[in-house]
């Protein structure tokens, strides 16, 4: 049974997650409402893992005999700068989550909760990934500015990406 902080915690990061998630959401259709199908498909993709991780945090929850409490979702952006400005976000924004889940893992050796502790180890992993991969796209991104066709052929690139089978478990 998880104790009432641990429940609170986990309440608060599966909201965060779905934040990711529509965060997001938004951003791919602002990269379709700018012809970069490529990046809006890499966006779409990268919401629907936001929203898996939610639902692997509801399943914990629930598995632990804890009580999900859904809260309201904050409306994210819906204009950006720039594609770069986009992923410059997509960057921070990873960042932060990885600092709520850090604050999260420390919290369940605080509280003795060795279930937990073990449960989070894999979005630890995650969050190294999810940083790299961002910040990979701002550097390339930075290489090729709103050229036309670096642009155009990294848009390609990134339409190329497909659901890891982790990230769709």
């Amino acid at each position: 049974m998880l104790n009432p902080k641990i429940e609170g915690a986990f309440n608060a990061q599966i909201n965060a997650e779905l934040y990711s998630s529509y965060l997001y959401l938004s951003m791919s259709a602002y990269f379709e409402s700018k012809s970069l199908p490529g990046m809006a498909h890499w966006m779409r993709l990268q919401a629907q893992e936001e929203a898996g991780h939610a639902m692997k945090m509801f399943d914990f929850v629930n598995e632990r005999n804890g009580r999900v409490l859904l809260k309201a979702v904050d409306a994210p952006a819906t204009e950006w700068a720039s594609p770069l400005a986009v992923f410059e976000v997509v960057y921070e924004h990873e960042c932060k989550v990885t600092g709520l889940i850090n604050d999260l893992t420390s919290l369940a050796l605080e509280e003795k909760d060795h279930a937990a502790g073990i449960f989070l180890q894999w979005f630890v992993t995650e969050q190294v990934e999810e940083e790299a991969n961002a910040l990979a796209i701002v550097d390339k991104l930075k290489l090729v500015g709103d050229q036309g066709v670096p642009l155009y052929m990294l848009d390609k690139e990134l339409g190329q990406r497909t659901v890891s089978p982790a990230a769709a478990e």
